[in-house]
């Protein structure tokens, strides 16, 4: 997908998030909402959902696509290069990452955007993943993190 045709399917999911995310506050119910919009808005989403850190482990919780690896090898991975990098991370070929965890081999490319609370701590990832190889870039990243604070605010 183009930039400009991806930039403007973001900036229309962002203005029904904006409506759609006024009902609650309750993150688990913001967390699924935006998992159901994104993971069938873009056909390139394999695999979306979150994980957060519960008790040192990263495990796994509301998400769209295949089974899920329940929990993730400490330290390994994106998700965990995502919390331990304090950043988004942008993999176009996830068999190059070291230390990928392939919860589902039909995965090719990933991207993970840390989850920030209240007080700006991380607690988790925002995990998508993609069959085809150079799916994300940097509009992904961009407008995830702009949707990824939308959990918490308000």
């Amino acid at each position: 997908m183009d930039h400009n045709k991806k930039t403007e399917r973001y900036q229309r999911i962002i203005e029904q998030l904006n409506e759609l995310l006024t009902s609650t506050s309750d993150p688990d119910a913001r967390m699924a909402t935006i998992i159901a919009l994104l993971h069938y808005k873009f056909e390139y989403f394999f695999w979306t959902g979150f994980y957060f850190l519960n008790k040192g482990e990263l495990t796994v919780k509301n998400y769209q696509g295949p089974l899920a690896c329940q929990v993730l090898k400490k330290g390994s991975g994106v998700c965990w290069a995502g919390i331990n990098q304090e950043k988004s991370i942008v993999v176009p070929d996830v068999h190059k990452f070291p230390g990928h965890i392939a919860c589902d081999s039909r995965s090719n490319s990933e991207i993970v955007v840390p989850v920030k609370d209240g007080t700006e701590a991380i607690i988790g990832v925002l995990d998508v993943d993609s069959k085809k190889l150079n799916s994300f870039d940097e509009v992904d990243s961009r407008y995830l993190e702009e949707i990824v604070e939308m959990i918490f605010a308000g």
